[in-house]
C-alpha cells in the first residue's frame, strides 16, 4: 500500500492500522470478485477488525470502496515511480509503463485486478497513474517529443489501451504478455507521433532493473 507518514501516537497508529485493515479488505474482495455488495460485517471480519470500527472511518460502503480503488492505483503510480525513476524521455516512459503493467498482472495480481474492474471510473483521476501520465503527455508536448494536440484526449486513448492491454492478461493468459505490451507501446508511440522507426527503438529499450 502507499506508503504514509506515521501516526504520532499509539491512539493514531491504532487507528489508521483499522483503516489500514479495512482497506486491504475492501482491496482484496474487489479483486477477487469485483462484488461491492459485502455487507458491513462481511467487510470488518475479513478486516479482523470490530463491527462498529467501520464507521469511525467511513461513512459508507462506497466511499470504502473507493478509498480502496485510490489506494491501488497510487500503489500502482508509486511502483512506475521506483521502477522508472531516472528514465527522461516520454517516449520511454509511456512504453515502459505498458511494459511493466504488463509483468505486474503476474507480479501485482491484486492490484492489477483491482485496475482491470475499476480503472476505467479514474482514468482522468488527479492521483494515481493518470496523473503522472498525463505529467509525461505534458512534457512530451512541451518538448516537441510527441505531436499530438491535447493531452487530456490523448490520457483517454492511452487509459483506454492499458486497460485493454490488463484485460488482455487476464482474459486470455496464454498469450505473450510481455510480446503484446511491446507491440501495443510500439503503436502507442507511432499515435503520439514518433516515427514507425523510433518507436519500434524505444518500445524495445531495457526495462530498469528487469531486462
Amino acid at each position: 500500500m502507499p506508503t504514509q507518514a506515521p501516526p504520532s501516537n499509539r491512539f493514531e497508529r491504532r487507528r489508521a492500522e483499522t483503516r489500514r485493515a479495512l482497506v486491504r479488505a475492501a482491496r482484496q474482495i474487489l479483486a477477487d470478485t469485483g462484488d461491492t455488495g459485502a455487507s458491513i460485517q462481511a467487510i470488518a471480519g475479513r478486516a479482523d477488525v470490530g463491527f462498529g470500527s467501520f464507521y469511525n472511518h467511513f461513512d459508507s460502503k462506497a466511499e470504502l470502496f473507493e478509498a480502496a480503488v485510490v489506494d491501488a492505483l497510487e500503489e500502482f503510480g508509486q511502483n512506475f515511480d521506483e521502477r522508472l525513476a531516472g528514465i527522461d524521455d516520454p517516449a520511454e516512459l509511456v512504453a515502459a509503463g505498458f511494459r511493466l503493467s504488463a509483468r505486474m498482472a503476474d507480479s501485482h495480481p491484486e492490484l492489477m485486478q483491482v485496475l482491470r474492474r475499476r480503472g476505467l471510473g479514474h482514468v482522468h483521476a488527479d492521483n494515481g497513474l493518470a496523473r503522472r501520465a498525463l505529467r509525461d503527455l505534458q512534457v512530451g508536448m512541451a518538448s516537441g517529443r510527441f505531436t499530438t494536440l491535447d493531452p487530456t484526449v490523448t490520457l483517454s486513448a492511452l487509459g483506454g489501451t492499458l486497460l485493454s492491454l490488463v484485460e488482455l492478461r487476464f482474459a486470455r493468459p496464454e498469450v505473450d504478455g510481455d510480446e503484446a505490451a511491446l507491440h501495443l507501446a510500439e503503436m502507442v508511440l507511432r499515435m503520439l507521433g514518433l516515427s514507425a522507426d523510433d518507436a519500434h527503438e524505444v518500445a524495445r529499450r531495457p526495462l530498469p532493473g528487469l531486462d
